[in-house]
């Protein structure tokens, strides 16, 4: 028999066995049966990997092995066995076990001690406004979006499976003969079998309709002629019945389906257009900046320009233009929040850097906002390097929004918020995520795009710019439970994109029952390239997004939370907070990020007020108490080595209708193009490669089955699979090392040779037992790392299911040749190696240092070769008092300290005279050398 891990749902008996454990997954199986301890133990699971079938998973001398069973065509169960062998078939699954409860059946043990499932009882979790008032479910919407949704936990099909076999049982039973009847009288129809049918299809009428107003919503905004043809549709839909009421479905059906097709062309032949920006701005008082406040700098969006002026003697000015074109990138430093450098073309092959201190970090987002807008109005480029995106969370509390809410599209509030400067400059994509939202989806959307025209001039007409503003639209109410999540997917040119919209379990103790939550949705939820079933959603989008009102609460006492509140000391709260806590524990969202928390707990607030939080509610069971606490957040994951910056991330404090306040964040993202190569398809001399020396991977399992990887990614024309492994030990009986070599390892032909190309892509590999095809870790890795004519190394985490399970490194390369290497210019991506390129020659330059010194001391006043900082120079000259106020003027790069002034030392806080003269002193040296 062939050991192996396996699938769900076929016949259990008139009651499901104790030992069969449903969708367990297979880590909580074997923590299960380790925990028996006893030889013999067993359970029964789904799988993981086929639809239909089970595994089988038996403890032996410490080791879990497991057996697939799998259902034939005629519904017969059977241990999956080796080639040859004969497998013994079963109407029911406990019959199956019943023969291996007998010894010598060809398993690795008898089958001894059933390992039970642990049943809990079944609590209804429509706890309606979090608990604190008695709502009923909100009414059905008279329009949903298309867009994929969750239930908080799996749901059973049976019953709805059940009403349907009902109706046509009774059919059959009563008044088939009357129909037959009715025919033999010369009856042309059958009317009482039309009855069924539509009983039958009402469920799949609702659907319909419910599609059809989705895409209402989508033709107004990239099909207007189709438009007029939905609402033509859907009232015909309200109108319907009677015995047309089938024949009107069939052909809703086959009109959905070119309606489909139609706005889909429509999206395509749209998606490198834009709306018009209309923005026209010389921004002479954006910001003065520089040393000693000697610049200014303006950006005149419009002719492509950007002024960079300067103050000289007698109140003169002298300034220097500079082009959209000669702006090569921008590299923001990550020490001091408030510097800029620009490294501008001043001749072919040659540029100068300039760096610039801006009054505050957000007038320094702000004119990269700027000039990022410029630099796109006026590209030549078919598609942006980098996109603005707004996301926004609010539970509505079930009322209606007020008339408007511009505060929340604006970024206007509390926290991390934009500069005023800035606020109204358009964001590419804007996502809103509404949670309890009594407004019909129809009104809403009109409300937020009259906002976003009122506030940007913006609307959604395609026009001359490249990039398309979108309006999506999530929304999770009552009309689909209680709790759960929606989820909408889609590709901008070469970067995927993932958001999830969830409403989780309320209540102050219920951290277990959120997790879980987030674990269903994280596997449940169908979004993203269907062929990536292997990995869950947080590895199948370059960037995810995960946005609405989570429910973690704060573990303190209220009135100490109160005066933290009002003392506005946050960090005391979010060290208690539980998602933060449950994230340290890496219970839920693993390697997700979240921008810092800077603003009052958003929940739960008095209605029309956000002076006072509501924390008690008399309730028929006593006093319940709602601490206030940050329900409403925004997280994001992103792949490795791809360019992601939150530039805001706040609440808005005037809209006050819900007990919740709104969240927005705003992030900068890089996208990658629709790469088409120039030079056609690669030669075989020409080809680029994917090659690996070596892979080990420790996996978090008591199994000892054998391993193969899979390799995916959208540079592949289709996975790839490596032989089984040809190393494994273990020292832990919880864990295996499991390694492959080179020959066990497939060479890998991206479908296009370019290095630009390669540099933006990904590989996805996911850890599988070779007996079950399950499995037992997913990760990712960014080719740019690899590309070069030597192996690189690599090593990162193993996760599944939203748990770490291990970890994996290997060396690879990526071998590009020669006539592939040619690269262009980005803004963003060059500014992001210069980060790390600044980071890398510090530290080298430091280790040179520390040789020179020790080779021949070091002796001289003036700035050596080898210092790396500006901590380093003072140190030497004895005056590290000073590091802090210079690197607080921005005076943090040993490059510029030849342009400090008298003046700007005085700044900084070098009031001693002497002090100032050796500091310059020590400069003037340097720049003689």
């Amino acid at each position: 028999i062939a050991a192996d891990c396996g699938g769900g749902g076929s016949p259990l008996g008139p009651t499901p066995p104790m030992w069969y454990h449903r969708d367990l997954s297979r880590a909580a199986a074997e923590e299960l049966l380790a925990r028996s301890g006893r030889d013999g133990s067993f359970l029964v699971r789904d799988s993981e990997s086929v639809n239909g079938a089970y595994a089988l998973c038996v403890l032996f001398q410490k080791h879990v092995h497991t057996y697939r069973i799998l259902p034939d065509e005629e519904g017969f169960l059977a241990v999956q066995t080796s080639q040859g062998v004969q497998p013994k078939r079963f109407k029911t699954l406990p019959e199956l076990v019943s023969l291996y409860l007998q010894p010598s059946q060809g398993l690795v043990t008898t089958l001894l001690y059933p390992v039970d499932r642990e049943e809990t009882a079944v609590l209804d979790d429509r706890d309606y406004s979090d608990g604190e008032d008695e709502k009923p479910p909100l009414p059905p919407r008279s329009a949903s979006t298309s867009t994929s949704s969750a239930p908080e936990t799996p749901t059973e099909s049976a019953p709805a499976a059940n009403g349907l076999s009902t109706i046509s049982h009774e059919y059959l039973k009563g008044s088939y003969a009357l129909d037959l009847e009715a025919v033999k009288q010369g009856a042309s129809s059958l009317p009482h079998l039309n009855k069924t049918l539509v009983s039958s299809c009402k469920r799949l009428n609702g659907e319909v309709d419910k599609v059809l107003s989705g895409l209402e919503i989508l033709s107004k905004v990239f099909d207007q002629q189709s438009a007029f043809m939905v609402s033509k549709m859907i009232q015909q839909s309200v109108n319907q019945g009677g015995d047309q009421e089938l024949e009107n479905l069939v052909t809703k059906l086959a009109i959905l389906k070119d309606l489909l097709s139609s706005i889909e062309k429509k999206v395509n032949a749209n998606a490198h257009l834009a709306l018009d920006v209309k923005l026209d701005v010389y921004l002479a008082e954006l910001t003065k900046i520089g040393k000693s406040q000697k610049y200014t700098l303006s950006v005149d969006v419009e002719g492509g320009r950007l002024v960079v002026m300067k103050k000289v003697k007698d109140n003169q000015e002298d300034w220097n233009t500079f082009t959209h074109d000669k702006i090569r990138q921008l590299i923001k430093s990550q020490r001091v929040q408030n510097k800029l450098g620009i490294v501008f073309e001043k001749e072919k092959d040659k540029s100068q850097r300039k760096d610039f201190i801006f009054a505050s970090a957000k007038k320094r987002e702000a004119f990269c906002q700027l000039l990022q807008l410029m630099k796109n109005k006026h590209s030549n480029q078919d598609e942006p390097d980098m996109i603005s995106i707004f996301i926004g969370t609010w539970n509505m509390g079930s009322v209606p929004a007020p008339k408007s809410v511009a505060s929340w599209v604006l970024c206007r509030g509390l926290g991390k918020t934009l500069d005023e400067m800035a606020v109204t400059i358009p964001h590419d994509l804007y996502v809103f995520g509404t949670q309890e939202n009594s407004v019909c989806d129809r009104e809403w959307v009109e409300t937020l795009r009259a906002v976003l025209k009122d506030q940007t001039e913006l609307d959604y007409k395609p026009n001359k710019s490249f990039i398309v503003l979108c309006l999506f639209y999530i929304c999770f109410d009552g009309c689909l439970g209680n709790k759960g999540a929606v989820g909408v997917s889609f590709m901008f040119n070469g970067t995927s994109f993932g958001f999830v919209n969830c409403h989780l379990t309320s209540g102050n103790e219920k951290i277990a029952r959120r997790n879980q939550n987030y674990l269903d949705i994280l596997r449940l939820l169908s979004l993203g390239d269907k062929q990536l079933g292997s990995f869950d959603i947080s590895l199948r989008f370059t960037h995810l997004f995960w946005l609405g009102d989570l429910n973690y609460r704060l573990d303190m006492d209220i009135q100490e939370i109160l005066n933290y509140i009002n003392r506005k000391e946050f960090e005391p709260l979010l060290k208690v907070d539980q998602l933060n806590l449950e994230r340290e524990k890496n219970k839920v969202f693993l390697r997700f990020a979240e921008e810092d928390i800077s603003f009052p707990p958003t929940y739960r607030y008095e209605r029309g007020s956000r002076d006072t939080y509501v924390w008690q509610k008399q309730k028929a069971t006593g006093m319940r108490t709602n601490v206030p606490s940050w329900c409403d957040r925004i997280l994001w994951k992103s792949y490795p080595e791809t360019h992601i910056v939150c530039n805001s991330y706040g609440c808005t404090d005037d809209l006050v209708t819900s007990d919740h306040s709104p969240v927005f964040a705003t992030f900068e993202v890089g996208v990658t193009s629709q790469f088409v190569s120039k030079k056609g398809l690669p030669k075989s001399s020409e080809q680029a490669y994917i090659e690996f020396e070596s892979i080990e991977a420790i996996v978090k399992t008591a199994s000892r089955t054998k391993f193969f990887i899979e390799f995916y990614s959208t540079c592949l024309e289709e996975f790839k699979k490596s032989y089984e492994n040809d190393s494994q030990n273990s020292d832990n009986v919880n864990f295996l090392r499991v390694g492959w070599s080179n020959k066990q390892l497939t060479t890998l032909k991206p479908l296009l040779s370019e290095i630009e190309y390669l540099q933006d892509q990904h590989l996805l590999l996911t850890v599988k037992s070779v007996d079950g095809y399950e499995s037992y870790g997913e990760c990712v890795l960014a080719l740019k790392s690899m590309i070069g004519s030597t192996a690189q190394q690599f090593h990162t985490y193993l996760s599944h299911r939203g748990e770490e399970t291990g970890n994996i490194r290997g060396s690879m390369r990526v071998r590009v040749p020669a006539e592939r290497m040619g690269t262009r210019e980005r803004l963003y991506g060059k500014a992001a190696v210069g980060v790390w390129m600044q980071a890398a020659i510090k530290k080298l330059n430091c280790c040179c240092v520390s040789l020179l010194q020790a080779l021949w001391g070091s002796s001289s006043s003036s700035l050596s070769v080898g210092e790396s900082s500006v901590g380093e120079w003072l140190q030497r000259l004895g005056l590290e008092k000073y590091e802090q106020g210079l690197l607080h003027n921005g005076w943090d790069d040993l490059e510029f300290l030849s342009d400090i002034t008298e003046e700007d030392l005085e700044e900084a806080g070098v009031l001693d005279p002497a002090h100032k003269q050796i500091l310059l002193e020590s400069l003037r040296q340097q720049q003689q050398k």
